[in-house]
């Protein structure tokens, strides 16, 4: 199963403001440690939202919202995507994430990633099983169910 955890913004990370070298790393060794569990898929900070934009959809079209967004709380400054046997490992890995000292309120989400390998094979139509599958190939992603 693949899991995102999420990272939430805060006052700080939006400012633009580098961690201290202290929790660089301890980063550097959490990642090191995910790696080292063969469970590390992906893992990228995030610039502020004044780098980003959000995409609104009205009465059938898109426009585009740059940033910075006011909610920082609901924002994200980084993430990390794992491949682990169960919910339960995925929490286990988010609570050893290192979080700076005085971090108050929800800091992470960890979410379950669907995945084309989650539905059952019965219910996708061949032309688009492969599909995917050749998607995936292209990518190089190996295959969830091997």
């Amino acid at each position: 199963m693949k899991f995102m955890i999420v990272g939430k913004a805060s006052a700080e990370t939006e400012a633009g403001a580098l961690p201290s070298q202290e929790l660089v790393d301890d980063m550097h060794a959490y990642n090191e440690s995910l790696t080292k569990a063969g469970v590390l898929l992906a893992g990228e900070g995030l610039y502020p939202s004044s780098y980003g934009a959000q995409i609104a959809y009205s009465g059938g079209r898109a426009s585009v919202i740059d940033g910075p967004f006011t909610e920082a709380k609901e924002l994200i400054a980084g993430f990390w995507l794992i491949q682990v046997k169960s919910r339960e490992e995925a929490i286990e890995w988010a609570l050893r994430v290192p979080v700076p000292p005085g971090a108050e309120g929800v800091g992470l989400d960890v979410w379950r990633v669907f995945d084309a390998a989650d539905v059952p094979d019965d219910s996708l139509p061949p032309q688009e099983r492969a599909r995917e599958e050749a998607l995936r190939e292209r990518l190089g992603v190996e295959d969830p169910d091997a």
